[in-house]
């Protein structure tokens, strides 16, 4: 499925709400926030001087990610989060699509001041690296419209199937976990299928080559609503906060909550998830390095 075939798409309604991506392409206004931009670390040096630099997803994953009408400029809540930080903190913005694989060492060594590719807080995670969470995230499963699955709460529904997954992310980590209840049991263990690529995972459904897509549920429900070629089965057993990532110690992960808790009382956070029909994700204030999911 080509980005621009996206793009052009017009109006798509999710989670009850109507999602207009021709007026999503022009960028929420954004107020400069005193209070924030006094708590950038004095020491930090940003990558560019009087700039953000920020990983997005490089894939395309509506309504989190994807590429505006033009096939250039990237669009979704991710890069409008990003836009939202970087105005409150008074910078210019960059963003730079980014495979899933690559952000910690992106983060790690400098290349990026903070990386937005949904990725949620773990124990794990928050040894190497600072957050500032934006969003509650779930997880769903999700099957061919003509897929004879109806309904997946447990390992055991999965037995035997093949299922598409990141390499390195929570709902892999989920999977194998059940795989592990399912040998326990005596039952066959789902097949994990790593895909990188959302056209990819769409061919594999409707294809027969993959069974289930567990991913982010944003984006299953705007897969359904879009194509009606999908539905969603089913949810994951838990739930994680998505956060802004820094390095570990800069400090900057306090100027970065400070704009998101400013966005939130000036409605201008609510403005961002609910044009991309993310209400149901919305924080009430942002934390720095809550507990995070465990397994």
């Amino acid at each position: 499925m080509k980005y621009g075939f996206l793009a052009l798409l017009g109006v798509v309604s999710v989670s009850h709400a109507s999602i207009d991506l021709h007026a999503n392409e022009q960028p929420l206004p954004v107020t400069a926030d005193r209070a924030a931009i006094a708590k950038i670390p004095q020491g930090y040096k940003f990558v560019e001087p009087g700039t953000l630099t920020v990983a997005i997803s490089a894939l395309n994953s509506p309504p989190l990610a994807l590429l505006a009408s033009d096939n250039r400029t990237r669009i979704g809540s991710d890069p409008d989060i990003a836009r939202l930080l970087a105005g409150s903190l008074g910078l210019k913005l960059k963003l730079v699509p980014t495979a899933w694989e690559d952000w910690p060492l992106g983060i790690s060594s400098g290349r990026y001041d903070v990386a937005l590719v949904n990725i949620a807080v773990t124990e794990q995670r928050k040894e190497k690296f600072d957050f500032a969470t934006y969003r509650v995230d779930s997880l769903a499963f999700s099957v061919k419209s003509t897929s004879d699955v109806q309904s997946i709460k447990g390992a055991e529904d999965l037995s035997g199937k093949k299922v598409i997954v990141g390499s390195g992310t929570n709902q892999e980590r989920i999977l194998l976990g059940w795989n592990e209840e399912n040998k326990k049991a005596g039952r066959e263990p789902a097949l994990p299928v790593y895909l990188t690529d959302d056209a990819s995972g769409n061919l594999y459904l409707q294809s027969g080559r993959a069974d289930v897509f567990f991913g982010p549920q944003s984006v299953s429900a705007y897969k359904e609503a879009l194509t009606g070629k999908t539905r969603v089965v089913g949810l994951g057993p838990k739930k994680a906060y998505v956060a802004t990532t820094t390095k570990k110690g800069n400090e900057l992960v306090y100027a970065l909550q400070a704009a998101l808790d400013g966005a939130i009382q000036r409605g201008e956070y609510q403005n961002v998830l609910a044009r991309w029909g993310e209400q149901g994700e919305g924080v009430e204030r942002s934390e720095v390095n809550p507990p995070g999911i465990t397994y």
